[in-house]
């Protein structure tokens, strides 16, 4: 079996990573291509052996990408072709039904209420979203919250499918060694007590929300925030105008799996953290929380499906916090009155192995192909898992 990937970009992101993840573990032979920004995720997957195409679009009108797109699902023999993100899901459809491909996958992975991939939600988004979406087979949904908002926007619930994200528990597993050095790396004390926000900084992340209850915590207290992102900023000068500019780090984007880049990975930073605190208030997922509970923290956060999505008590080291900065800033005094606990993963981390996600997307794939193509070869491994 044969698939093509289809992504707006591939810079390093949630929805991104996430795709690199699970590539890693499907037993199908996947090609990538991206529209935009073939960014740092490409080179990883190229590292991993997977072809990624840049498409060159400019813009997401930029009708000339279309043609092109067809071209190459028409050189490439697929069986099926998955899209991922708004403009590449619009796009992707269009070009593989024309290229003559029933089969085509496509996965929300940053639809909220009010928002999608950080921009407000329109009546013609939604419009230009369910034509497109017609020309699919299957929608797959992240979590059950994101299937619940495509079934009020219109998405008939048979093609709705839930695959939540997936994270390796084990290269997220606690490991003091790890923790000690990525510290000496940022620069931090070891008996900093450091507060981690994991994310792409934009305004709807509101990590100006950490800073600012940075600023009513002890001096012993330390910001970092992992990702990219234009927010950086205006986060940089709202720490200095709050006094504690000296107290954040900012990693810039870090991977999610070793790529010779300088600079603890992702999985090590939440090694070097004390508890991870997400104040977006608007989440299609939570990823970060379900990585920083895989790393054996506690965690406050605004916004997390796949936390509520479980039975209660399957995360008991995450907390809801309602509020902005002095909210925050009593929720963090609290894990930090109560000292270090035992870094373990709790069941909901459990629950989101990788493994388990790509054994469901098999079989979203099994339906939308029917019974006459089956996989032709066993996951890819790319160093250790």
């Amino acid at each position: 079996m044969r698939a093509l990937h289809v992504i707006t970009g591939l810079g390093v992101g949630g929805a991104e990573q996430q795709l690199r993840l699970m590539l890693r573990h499907l037993p199908v032979d996947c090609d990538v291509v991206t529209l935009t920004d073939p960014g740092t995720v490409a080179e990883g997957l190229a590292a991993d052996g997977v072809r990624v195409s840049h498409l060159g679009m400019r813009g997401n009108r930029d009708l000339r990408a279309l043609p092109r797109l067809v071209r190459l699902v028409r050189a490439g023999d697929y069986d099926l072709v998955h899209t991922h993100l708004y403009r590449a899901c619009l796009y992707g459809r269009i070009a593989a039904r024309l290229a003559g491909v029933r089969a085509v996958v496509a996965t929300e992975h940053s639809l909220g209420d009010t928002q999608m991939e950080g921009r407000p939600l329109t009546a013609g988004v939604r419009a230009l979203y369910l034509a497109g979406e017609r020309l699919g087979r299957s929608t797959v949904a992240v979590s059950p919250s994101v299937a619940d908002r495509l079934a009020r926007w219109g998405v008939p619930r048979p093609r709705i499918a839930v695959v939540p994200n997936g994270i390796d528990l084990e290269r997220f597993r606690f490991d003091p060694a790890r923790r000690k050095r990525a510290r000496a790396e940022l620069g931090l004390p070891d008996d900093a007590f450091v507060i981690g926000g994991i994310g792409r900084l934009a305004p709807g992340k509101r990590f100006d929300v950490l800073v600012h209850a940075l600023a009513r915590l002890p001096g012993d207290c330390r910001l970092v925030l992992a990702g990219g992102g234009a927010e950086e900023g205006a986060l940089r000068r709202a720490a200095a105008s709050a006094g504690v500019a000296g107290r954040v780090l900012f990693t810039g984007e870090r991977p999610y799996v070793p790529d010779g880049s300088p600079g603890p990975d992702l999985p090590a930073l939440a090694s070097a953290m004390d508890v991870l605190a997400s104040p977006s208030p608007e989440e299609a997922f939570g990823l970060a929380v379900i990585e920083a509970l895989a790393a054996g923290l506690p965690v406050r956060y605004a916004s997390c499906p796949a936390v509520e999505d479980l039975a209660p008590g399957a995360a008991p080291g995450a907390l809801r916090v309602r509020g902005g900065a002095d909210a925050y800033a009593r929720a963090l005094a609290a894990v930090r009155a109560a000292g270090p606990g035992p870094r373990t993963a709790p069941e909901a981390a459990r629950h989101y192995c990788i493994t388990r996600s790509a054994a469901l997307l098999m079989d979203v794939y099994a339906t939308a192909l029917g019974p006459t193509v089956l996989p032709s070869r066993s996951p890819q491994k790319v160093g250790p898992s």
